[in-house]
């Protein structure tokens, strides 16, 4: 695992987004459903090593959870594991401040 963990911040997620880059949102489903990016897609954190081979390896991936705590952890494994992997800064909760447009249910 990596001492750094690279993030970037909402705006430069957005940039990455409109870029057609992928997202993967590791909190639970519930928390998904209550409010999550648009375009996300969830895969919980406990179950990101197992579903690591839905994601591109020859792209970025950009990782995102409540706070960035477990987005953090998470870009560390991806990382370790080959992917181009960069967390999300004050994750959903920094993306809804922003006021860009927020996704809920499943």
């Amino acid at each position: 695992m990596t001492s750094r963990t690279p993030e970037v911040d909402v705006d430069q997620l957005a940039a990455a987004l409109d870029g057609g880059a992928s997202l993967v949102d590791v909190r639970e489903r519930g928390e998904y459903a209550h409010v999550h990016v648009p375009g996300a897609q969830l895969i919980p954190m406990g179950h990101l090593t197992a579903r690591m081979d839905e994601l591109d390896k020859t792209a970025p991936v950009y990782v995102i959870c409540a706070s960035g705590n477990r987005s953090s952890a998470m870009t560390d494994l991806l990382r370790a594991n080959g992917f181009d992997a960069y967390s999300v800064a004050g994750g959903t909760q920094a993306w809804a401040a922003s006021g860009r447009a927020v996704g809920v249910g499943l």
